[in-house]
């Protein structure tokens, strides 16, 4: 089964949630819908990246990557595209 790593951006604050998931629309609903507390004063929110993994432990080891560099340059190079 696969997994993935999203990256959502708050419409309200542009702030961005990091994320791991074997749902990427699933939890996407679940964060517009207002049920995930740490989110919730930020909806509506909109999918910005989201990376497949095979595994979820490679897909738990990117996530925790990509918080590391919230902020950073490797961070917005992501977030664009690059």
């Amino acid at each position: 089964m696969s997994h993935y790593v999203y990256i959502l951006q708050s419409c309200k604050d542009n702030r961005y949630y990091i994320g791991e998931t074997a749902d990427v629309n699933a939890r996407l609903i679940f964060h517009n819908s207002g049920r995930q507390r740490s989110t919730r004063n930020r909806i509506p929110f909109r999918l910005v990246v989201v990376e497949e993994y095979t595994s979820r432990e490679d897909a738990l080891k990117r996530e925790k990557q990509i918080k590391s560099w919230k902020g950073g340059e490797a961070f917005k190079k992501l977030i664009s595209g690059m």
